[in-house]
């Protein structure tokens, strides 16, 4: 290489070191911090001592009005007054994976939906797999801990406090209250927020998810052994908002893959009695969605059929011609051809942070450092 290659790139490469010094000059103030103060962490209670806790608070948590704003953001009634981007879609011979996300006029956090599709499996089944917070331990490494803390036999509401770690970062911790309901011809809907509980005070150690917003539905698909759940998940867990676009973008269908076959060893291995029928939770306490809800929700699938993966796609189809930017798209591929294997997710590996925040910064420096290239080849582009 000669002179004026090293002079061209001189601003990128001071750029990026006082990037890499400021990232590891963060990152070893985290560990002397929690090495040396170490925050208390007080005691969880064992949730099968007393899985039995009733509280007037708690019964009010979840309701059948989240369940209906459940339904209508699954159903897309909405969709018209808002922008959807297209993420992802794709499949194999046993699973298939679609979704989009949008920006909310009110400025909350990033919502998505997605519908995931399962081959060969029954929607009972299905719905076990997601609610095993137990199994989902054994192979979701992003999460550290899980503890039952309340459930409410009369509502069927229960309450847990789940530990995510994410590389690089301070871990998340989530207080989450939860439903379920059973509709006809076995379908299942789930409501999830944050909560607060006396039993989990704060800790400076975690980040306390401030917002989260999430359910699904589960039903079987018509003329097929096979069941679709269809997703709808807002959450606010204090993350960069390009990054967290990234490492889901990047990142989600191998964590798929990686769901996929943890939930084929599941299937294996579920038909035995179950050990733990004696402890209360909200699967054990599932309840039946209102009458009036279940005639919407009737007749709105009647006429989806087993589109709704595909309604998602054209939708985003469409969408896409809309909102897509040259100047993005460019950013895009730069952050493909410069990132190369650090955007990558390994799959079950925890280096997913790391990876993205690297990919992330690779592409702002590129985007400060080469604007007048970029303007070349944007122009290239529309050629």
């Amino acid at each position: 290489m000669n002179s004026d290659f090293f002079r061209r790139d001189v601003s990128v490469s001071e750029g990026a070191w006082a990037t890499a010094i400021s990232i590891l000059l963060i990152f070893l103030f985290r560990i002397f911090k929690f090495r040396f103060f170490p925050s208390p962490s007080p005691p969880i209670a064992d949730s099968v001592s007393h899985p039995q806790i009733q509280s007037t608070r708690t019964s009010t948590i979840v309701s059948d009005d989240d369940l209906k704003w459940l339904i209508q953001n699954l159903e897309e009634s909405n969709e018209a007054a808002e922008m959807w981007e297209h993420v992802i879609h794709k499949s194999n011979h046993r699973i298939s994976y679609s979704a989009k996300r949008c920006k909310p006029n009110d400025g909350g956090p990033m919502k998505y939906l997605s519908v995931t599709v399962f081959e060969d499996c029954s929607a009972e089944i299905l719905k076990d797999f997601y609610m095993d917070n137990d199994f989902r331990k054994q192979w979701d490494k992003t999460v550290v801990d899980h503890h039952q803390l309340q459930v409410d036999s009369n509502t069927g509401i229960e309450i847990g406090r789940t530990i995510k770690k994410f590389p690089l970062l301070t871990s998340r911790e989530y207080v989450l209250a939860w439903k379920l309901w059973e509709g006809k011809n076995n379908n299942f809907y789930c409501f999830t927020k944050e909560c607060d509980h006396d039993m989990v005070p704060r800790q400076r150690k975690y980040v306390r998810v401030s917002h989260f917003r999430s359910g699904w539905r589960i039903r079987r698909v018509p003329g097929r052994n096979a069941c679709e759940i269809k997703m709808f998940h807002q959450e606010n867990a204090g993350l960069n908002v390009e990054m967290a676009k990234l490492a889901f973008s990047k990142g989600i269908w191998s964590y798929v893959s990686k769901m996929d076959n943890a939930f084929r060893s599941y299937v294996a291995i579920s038909h035995r009695p179950p050990q733990q029928d004696s402890v209360l939770s909200a699967l054990t306490l599932i309840t039946k969605v209102p009458s009036e809800l279940e005639s919407q929700t009737v007749d709105v699938t009647a006429s989806m059929g087993t589109n709704g993966g595909e309604k998602i796609l054209t939708h985003v189809a469409k969408q896409k011609k809309l909102l897509r930017k040259p100047s993005k798209k460019l950013i895009a591929k730069g952050l493909v051809l410069v990132g190369g294997a650090a955007i990558c997710l390994s799959r079950g590996h925890s280096a997913l942070g790391a990876k993205v925040a690297l990919a992330y910064l690779l592409t702002k420096l590129n985007k400060r450092a080469t604007p007048l290239k970029q303007q070349t080849t944007q122009h290239q582009y529309l050629k």
